[in-house]
């Protein structure tokens, strides 16, 4: 891996996150070895094998609260093998993954157990398996875009903001579009 891949996506007028979904979905599916390196991170003790990339995003490894939506969000790329980001937000993904759908006691089991996290860390750890899940059973990408924004904010009131809008999603209620989160 020579290039910058913060190169890999050009545009000012997009944010850090769809600039690092779009260049994570283009560099893995140029870069095999980089791939497999990326969802080798996915397990904490080998969460390193990402830091080459994070470092080119300017992100500060030394800090929890930054590097770990980044390195979740990456390996769970990696490991989807997508071409695009989806429109598929995590509560309705967590929904779709059972017949019942939002009926199910397993799908409802699997947002509580999201939804008592408190730390950014916890969340992270728990939404592993589920993002693995989500790519086994659902034929349709996840907005990783708006995941990451979600992670990146979740230290924040203790996630509060984060987990109600994962409640909202998976429950069917109206959720803030993208400028009205923005502005709040």
């Amino acid at each position: 891996m020579q290039e910058n891949p913060s190169s890999a996506v050009s545009g000012n007028e997009r944010n850090r996150e769809q600039r690092f979904v779009g260049a994570v979905i283009e560099l893995c599916q140029r870069d095999k070895g980089l791939a497999a390196r990326l969802r080798r991170a996915e397990n904490p003790s080998m969460e390193y094998q990402s830091w080459e990339l994070l470092g080119w995003f300017g992100i500060d490894l030394e800090k929890d609260y930054e590097r770990l939506p980044f390195v979740t969000i990456a390996a769970a790329i990696a490991k989807s093998k997508t071409d695009q980001n989806g429109s598929l937000t995590l509560g309705k993904a967590i929904a779709a993954c059972y017949e019942d759908g939002r009926e199910s006691s397993q799908a409802k089991a699997r947002l509580r157990r999201l939804l008592a996290c408190s730390e950014l860390s916890e969340a992270c750890r728990i939404l592993r398996p589920v993002l693995t899940l989500v790519d086994s059973k659902v034929g349709q990408p996840l907005n990783y875009e708006r995941l990451l924004r979600q992670l990146r904010f979740f230290g924040f009131e203790s996630g509060q903001r984060t987990k109600t809008q994962w409640a909202q999603e998976f429950y069917g209620q109206p959720v803030q579009s993208e400028n009205e989160e923005d502005s709040a």
